[in-house]
């Protein structure tokens, strides 16, 4: 028996009430009056930044408008024109370094923590964490109240990979100092479509 395994069952001999699991179909989660100025409210609460898409608006415009001294644009959607790199044409991640803003696309955005469902739809998905900035298109008919309704929606490609995205990267772990762009993007702009 592995100590693993020794440790284990010693907690088990000492089990003296046991309980079932609980029934996750029973918890609905939080509902909020309006879905989307929730969603808008919590991105800004967690330092991302929303931009509505007007009518006959130009996405590249409106990138390019975000972001006037970015270099180096990564995106394989096609509608993103003013891309110079794609991430599924690139010999290795390392070739994303130095990317001023990356460009996904996002299945469905969740109101209660602004995260953003974006399956890998990009051979290399470094392009979601290497970017100094991220910008998430999504569907503004595609937010949910809670994570409840979002885990049931996770669904995955053949890459069989999926992250959700809230906000930028942060941390403060040393000295109780902010730090932005710890881990993954500085910044973070939801763009609703």
């Amino acid at each position: 028996m592995s100590k693993k395994e020794d440790i284990l069952s010693k907690y088990r001999k000492n089990v003296k009430q046991k309980f079932d699991m609980p029934r996750l179909d029973d918890i609905k989660g939080i509902k909020y009056p309006d879905t989307l100025k929730q969603f808008i409210s919590m991105t800004e609460t967690v330092g991302g930044k929303v931009r509505e898409l007007k009518p006959n608006e130009d996405i590249n415009e409106v990138i390019r408008d975000l972001y006037p001294d970015a270099k180096e644009i990564a995106s394989n959607l096609p509608e993103i024109t003013i891309a110079t790199r794609n991430p599924d044409t690139i010999g290795s991640p390392q070739a994303l370094n130095g990317t001023d803003v990356g460009v996904v696309k996002g299945v469905f955005g969740v109101a209660e923590n602004a995260c953003v469902w974006i399956p890998q739809t990009m051979m290399e998905k470094a392009v979601c964490f290497i970017s100094e900035n991220l910008v998430i298109l999504l569907d503004k008919k595609e937010v949910v109240d809670n994570m409840h309704e979002a885990y049931k929606r996770i669904s995955f490609n053949d890459y069989g990979y999926g992250s959700f995205i809230s906000g930028p990267s942060k941390t403060a772990d040393i000295a109780q100092v902010l730090v932005m762009g710890a881990q993954a993007a500085r910044s973070a702009t939801v763009i609703l479509i």
